[in-house]
């Protein structure tokens, strides 16, 4: 199967148009049933579904996380990163099961997935994001396929325009989140190692809101993580809250920022735990640092030469 990637610019770098864009440059495109290459778009491709998606999708087909990811999905890596994530699951002829025809289209189209929403249009810093506290410098980016006839079609837009149409803004807010996470440990490289543990983490939180809001509220998280009454109430109800809510779990665990904060008990038990252990092996927290130092220069290894492979 010849697979493509949406705005994947290592497997298709000739169709992306080498001009920079902003909101108000002008592109003059549509898609709609009477053009003649309808839905070709929608076949030999992989589209990852973002939390947002995976919400939104199965919402409107009235599935449960688990059931709409066992039908309509299947696993697959975050592009250079070691995220656990997924695709939709294209039918033997290689098509979008959405499709019900050429002339009828996407039967979920209000809700169709992100990737789809931004064809023929992305923005660099979605690929190519800057790391935490640093700026990155925002543009556009126009994808123009050899097949793609909406290119023919006589609508003029702004780049604004066609976004604001393609409900593109509430797309790029509902996902920052979790772009941010991805582009961040996409920046470490595969150098850096994470446990099986926290990709567990980072897949239930996700794709399946169900079992995370169980997870919150029914483990022993609220027990170590301070987390105020005002945000319980929203999360304990509200998908979309619980959906934001989850990237600064997931930003706070994997890579140790300040979103959700450890409680200073537990916090100051830990810190004892540690001395007692010092004091029971004689080892100095210099000298632990270097034995975990040691561990993960055997992981960078590892990693490398799982790459090279």
């Amino acid at each position: 199967m010849n697979e493509k990637t949406l705005f994947g610019k290592e497997k298709n770098p000739s169709n992306i148009l080498p001009t920079k864009y902003t909101l108000d440059s002008n592109i003059k495109f549509r898609c709609h049933p009477g053009v003649s290459c309808f839905t070709e778009c929608c076949g030999n491709i992989k589209i990852v579904l973002t939390p947002y998606d995976i919400l939104q999708l199965r919402k409107r087909l009235e599935m449960e996380a688990a059931e709409f990811l066992h039908v309509y999905t299947e696993p697959t890596y975050l592009e250079k990163t070691d995220f656990p994530g997924v695709t939709i699951k294209l039918t033997e002829e290689g098509r979008c099961p959405f499709i019900k025809s050429k002339t009828e289209g996407c039967m979920v189209y209000s809700d169709r997935p992100s990737a789809c929403r931004y064809y023929p249009v992305g923005m660099a810093n979605f690929h190519e994001g800057a790391q935490e506290g640093q700026g990155a410098e925002e543009f556009y980016f126009v994808v123009k396929e050899p097949h793609c006839k909406g290119f023919e079609e006589d609508k003029n837009w702004t780049i604004r325009e066609w976004r604001q149409d393609q409900g593109v803004d509430l797309r790029d807010t509902m996902n920052k989140g979790w772009m941010e996470i991805v582009m961040r440990r996409k920046s470490f490289g595969f150098q850096a190692t994470l446990s099986e543990q926290a990709k567990r983490m980072f897949f239930m939180a996700s794709t399946d809101l169900d079992q995370f809001r169980s997870f919150i509220f029914d483990s022993s998280f609220l027990k170590t993580y301070d987390v105020d009454q005002e945000t319980l109430a929203k999360i304990k109800d509200d998908d979309i809250e619980l959906l934001l809510f989850s990237y600064k779990v997931i930003a706070s665990m994997l890579f140790g920022t300040e979103d959700i904060k450890v409680k200073p008990d537990v916090l100051k038990a830990k810190v004892e735990s540690i001395k007692q252990e010092q004091n029971e092996t004689g080892k100095t927290m210099e000298q632990r640092a270097e034995e975990d130092f040691k561990e993960i220069k055997k992981d960078w290894v590892k990693a490398k030469e799982a790459q090279s492979n």
